[in-house]
């Protein structure tokens, strides 16, 4: 890619000599793996091709030609775009996942530039334009955030933890990141997708995790003397007769009564309503947004889906397409053995369209080839050529007949008849499918002027152009892509489901959904196996004797396979491990390694994705060396600054100093809390956030790995608990046995989700054998520990992906938040870059400390945090100033490609700063 002009060769000329090239160490990357939502699109006079870069944090911009298209420029953005929207032919807006912002770029004059940084809430994930003259922009966003401010409720039941921002896009107001027009909560876990109606008039918003309505009774509800006595299906011994512990069950709400498999009801257990509203409706007309009201098809659509990808509107008959997968987590086991043709082996979720119109939902699977009766023919098979796995972005022609959609995790696009998709005529067939080379789409948009689609791919950071009349891929790009290779090899093993499963419908993203996790629990033991024992690694047992693991484990929520480097075994007791392969020493020996008890899960290809036969060990080690890498993002109920509010530092010494139990330890004896690292084990390594890889025997009736605590903020939703006898009892404080109503969420916070909430966690404790004299006895000792465990330290300190842009007439709000990010620069927990274009070049600088910024041009050098304010204040040219994780800055900031050569200085030789190997 060249990005330089005549006008920026000539002057830089005049100023600059030859210079020399710099070395320096191979630069940082930290992984996220931002799953990518809106990726592309095209102008609206269809010349220009806009595409985020993800890995490199950067919107690149093609001109579209009769020969395919050709890289005009690229343009620095905030961390992990995820979604592009092209207001009009002078204007596009980028959500940054990371960042929680939104990047305004001016692509009017010779080179483009950010303009304006929008302030949003907490990972935002999409946008569109609607309204009156499409003038508003509409923005999702999880219901949290630093930069929200507004008070989140965290332990407050039935509130909506997903939000649409909405902007006048004419009119964004003097604040720091902008004043929303209004702000529209949406009664649902987190949410991901939009789309317009054709008239503009209609906002259609998705829940992303939007829940099957199922649930769990926990196990002291549950008598443990097996079906026959009331208790749980059978069967209740694993293959050697030895009885399971005593483990929840999974019920799902039928309509009128929570059930099981068996059909039997549990509604004295549950004490919340589930409600299914999965895809919103936002009036957008005149006025001021808001909901409309009304049940299903009005104010929301049900029966969408478990996890909602993306959403198109047909512009012809204003139907909604939602691309989803629905969970079957209400069924129990995994494993090829006995009881095989029962469980979850190879039909783990349905993949789906579902068809949104006045008569409600209408799901449509696309998967109707596969026989699930059928597991699991030796690859390649007929069956898994035609599958679908994951479908992403949509496209669809003018008309509205014919439907595109990308599908991550079988490397196509395929190609639907809309009324044969609505009228569920349809059949899949190879003559609609067209592969896609690059792997991984995720995104697709239509130039139906040239008969083209332009798909992104994710595997390979491209860009694949197919021609529509031939259903053939015609021309492939690249972006730059700064992952090291160990990324890029291995990424392919977490979403491949044609490689990786034997129908081709399942991967392991299919649950670990980008990385993370699907917010439900599911029952994935295997009555085939044996009864082990636990590895030698055990902080402490709670039981006489130590438990070992039972095959039949009971519900147990999704884990994200995020920050699992340094956290020793794996699953939620620990059975994944590395025993007997090392000495027992911390971070990597024995039980402790990652990599062994990452590398223990190649059994899970065969016994639940249904492949016939496990990864090589190679591949494996491929895959294990890709998820190692991938970190948790910053905390956003922590303050910017790392300091903590009155509540969260109380809590926070209450669990670092309070003695608790008749036993006398305290909250961080199991839960380790050391986010630099602990120097007793003599290695550098990333630190514990909440366990140290250690076992604790006996807990919740079975043997359990100390969990981590990085993620329990995203748990919050889930409030109503029936009666237990273990742990409540009259002097339970905070404890409401009173139905609590709506909720957004079926699991909550402990390994099986029975739990609702921390607080009731934290008020447990004041109750039962276990309590001691200065256990909690006050309800806001156990609000004060919760609000610090939702603010608990993770990988990155809290500023990590803020940015702010810098205009001639903002200095004064902007001012102090440059401020801030230099301050915590300063101490350690971010590198600070600016960029801005100079001469209709881009100009950066990185943050080096005591007010200096080195340049990405070295005849400039060294400026101080004065002149680079002058940019923007004097010189009228933005300056975006972003924090950065620790050891990207010189990367992001002033060395793209990493190749010792300044980015300006490679612009002025006429040499590509995006490609090492182009040098001058």
């Amino acid at each position: 890619m060249r990005i330089r002009t005549l006008r920026t060769s000539t002057v830089l000329a005049l100023l600059v000599a030859a210079f020399p090239g710099e070395t320096r160490a191979a630069p940082a990357f930290t992984a996220f793996e931002s799953g990518q939502v809106r990726p592309i699109a095209l102008s609206p006079d269809g010349t220009r091709l806009f595409a985020v870069n993800t890995p490199d944090n950067r919107l690149e911009i093609y001109a579209v030609t009769a020969r395919g298209l050709r890289h005009v420029e690229s343009v620095p953005v905030g961390l992990e775009p995820v979604a592009v929207a092209a207001r009009n032919s002078d204007e596009v807006w980028v959500v940054n996942h990371l960042s929680d912002s939104v990047s305004i770029v001016d692509v009017s004059g010779l080179n483009a530039e950010v303009e304006r940084t929008l302030l949003v809430g907490d990972e935002p994930r999409d946008i569109v334009f609607a309204g009156p003259g499409k003038s508003r922009a509409f923005i999702t966003a999880a219901h949290r955030g630093q930069n929200t401010g507004f008070d989140p409720q965290n332990t407050t039941p039935g509130v909506g933890r997903a939000d649409v921002w909405v902007f006048n896009a004419n009119n964004l107001g003097s604040a720091l990141g902008g004043q929303p027009l209004t702000r529209i909560n949406l009664f649902s876990d987190v949410p991901r997708a939009l789309a317009v109606s054709p008239d503009g008039d209609t906002v259609y918003a998705a829940s992303f995790m939007s829940g099957n309505q199922t649930t769990v009774v926990g196990p002291h509800q549950i008598t443990n003397d097996g079906e026959q006595a009331g208790g749980i299906p059978g069967p209740n011994v694993n293959h050697a007769g030895v009885p399971e512990a005593n483990v929840g069950l999974i019920v799902k709400w039928d309509g009128e009564h929570w059930v099981d498999e068996l059909g039997r009801p549990w509604d004295d257990h549950i004490k919340f309503n589930l409600p299914d509203r999965d895809v919103f409706v936002i009036d957008a007309g005149p006025g001021v947004p808001q909901l409309k009201p009304g049940g299903a098809g009005s104010g929301f659509f049900t029966g969408v889906g478990t996890v909602l990808f993306n959403m198109i509107v047909n512009p012809s008959s204003g139907r909604v397409y939602v691309t989803n997968t629905e969970a079957r987590n209400e069924v129990r086991f995994e494993g090829p053995g006995e009881f095989a043709a029962t469980t979850v082996r190879g039909h783990m979720v349905d993949t789906q369209i579902s068809v949104l119109g006045g008569g409600g939902t209408a799901t449509r699977q696309l998967n109707k080839h596969i026989n699930y009766n059928d597991c699991c023919a030796e690859r390649p098979n007929e069956e898994n050529e035609l599958s679908v796995s994951q479908p992403n972005g949509m496209a669809i022609t003018a008309d509205g007949s014919t439907l595109y959609v990308a599908v991550l995790g079988n490397d196509k696009v395929v190609v639907y008849d809309t009324e044969a998709l609505e009228d569920d005529s349809f059949y899949p067939d190879a003559g609609d499918q067209i592969a896609v080379s690059g792997g991984g789409p995720t995104g697709v948009v239509l130039d139906e002027q040239r008969d083209r689609l332009y798909v992104l791919t994710r595997f390979d950071n491209g860009i694949s152009i197919i021609d529509t009349d031939t259903r053939e891929e015609t021309g492939h790009v690249t972006m730059h892509n700064p992952e090291p290779p160990s990324l890029v090899q291995g990424r392919r093993f977490l979403y491949d489901a044609s490689y990786t499963s034997s129908h081709g419908d399942s991967a392991c993203a299919t649950c670990h959904i980008f990385g993370d996790n699907d917010q439900l629990a599911w029952d994935l033991g295997d009555p085939d196996l044996d009864v082990v024992d636990p590895p030698n690694i055990l902080k402490m047992t709670l039981n006489p004797a130590e438990v070992p693991f039972h095959p039949m484990k009971g519900p147990m929520t999704t884990q994200s396979l995020r920050g699992m480097a340094n956290h020793g075994a794996m699953h939620w007791r620990g059975d994944r491990n590395g025993e007997g392969q090392g000495a027992n020493v911390q971070p990597d020996g024995g039980a402790y390694s990652e990599r062994a008890a990452f590398k223990a899960f190649n059994v899970a290809f065969e016994g639940l994705l249904g492949r016939d036969e496990p990864l090589t060990e190679a591949e494996m080690d491929a895959f294990t060396e890709f998820v190692l890498q991938i970190t948790y993002p910053p905390n956003p109920h922590r303050a910017l600054d790392n300091t903590l509010t009155a509540s969260q530092q109380a809590g926070h010494e209450f669990f670092t100093t309070r003695l608790t139990f008749a036993v006398d330890f305290r909250c961080v004896d199991c839960h380790v809390l050391d986010p630099n690292g602990n120097a007793q084990y003599g290695v550098e390594h990333p630190g514990f956030f909440g366990s140290d890889g250690q076992l604790v025997g006996g807990e919740f009736s079975q043997t359990f790995k100390v969990p981590h605590l990085r993620n329990i903020y995203t748990k919050i939703g889930m409030f109503g608990m029936a009666h237990d006898p273990q742990i409540h009892d009259t002097t339970f404080v905070g404890y409401d046995p009173s139905h609590q109503g709506d909720q957004v969420r079926g699991f909550g916070i402990t390994h099986d989700g029975t739990i609702d909430s921390v607080q009731r966690f934290m008020g447990a404790f004041s109750a039962g054998p276990l309590n001691g004299p200065d256990g909690f006895h006050l309800r806001q000792e156990q609000l004060d520990v919760a609000e610090f465990l939702f603010a608990f330290d993770t990988n990155l300190k809290p500023i990590v992906g803020q940015q702010i842009t810098l205009r001639p007439n903002n200095s004064a709000v902007v001012g102090p938040r440059i401020d801030l990010l230099m301050d915590r620069a300063d101490a350690g927990e971010c590198e600070l870059i600016a960029k801005a274009s100079v001469l209709s070049v881009e100009f950066g600088a990185v943050y080096t400390g005591n007010g200096n910024f080195t340049t990405s041009l070295t005849a400039v050098g060294t400026r101080t945090d004065a002149q680079l304010r002058q940019l923007a204040t004097m010189l009228h040219n933005p300056v975006t100033y972003t924090c950065v994780p620790p050891g990207s800055g010189y990367r992001l900031g002033v060395d793209r490609d990493g190749d010792g050569h300044r980015d300006a200085d490679e612009l002025l030789h006429a040499s590509d700063p995006a490609d090492p190997s182009d040098t001058p």
